[in-house]
């Protein structure tokens, strides 16, 4: 909690208060930021994963997000951590996997040639 603690501080000392739907748009931005990061250190997946000089501070700024959620919901993030750890054990003990068994069914997509895409735009 001493992580979430000086989180809380923070934001309260610099008035960064901001509603939990703001917040978690916040979330899924700088989890955007961190995903943008590693596109462009591997040239979108043509070189292999190097870390980039931003990957520290743009993780960080996901655990920022995080932790201000959870304060927000009163969650104990290392409470939630355990909770997740002991679930996907228990998984693995059961079926020898973590995953939730949610499997979605991705469609074949044809790829049409160039000029029978342009056709659709007539």
């Amino acid at each position: 909690m001493e992580l979430q603690d000086e989180v809380k501080a923070i934001v309260r000392n610099y008035n960064l208060s901001s509603d939990l739907n703001t917040r978690l748009l916040d979330l899924i931005s700088e989890t955007g930021e961190l995903a943008k990061e590693l596109l462009t250190s591997t040239d979108y997946g043509r070189k292999g994963f190097v870390k980039p000089e931003n990957w520290i501070a743009e993780i960080g700024d996901i655990m920022f997000s995080l932790c201000v959620i959870a304060n927000q919901t009163n969650i104990d993030l290392e409470e939630a951590l355990k909770t997740s750890l002991n679930k996907y054990e228990k998984r693995f003990e059961m079926k020898g996997d973590i995953s939730s068994n949610f499997a979605p069914v991705i469609p074949k997509i044809n790829v049409l040639k160039e000029d029978r895409q342009n056709s659709f735009w007539i």
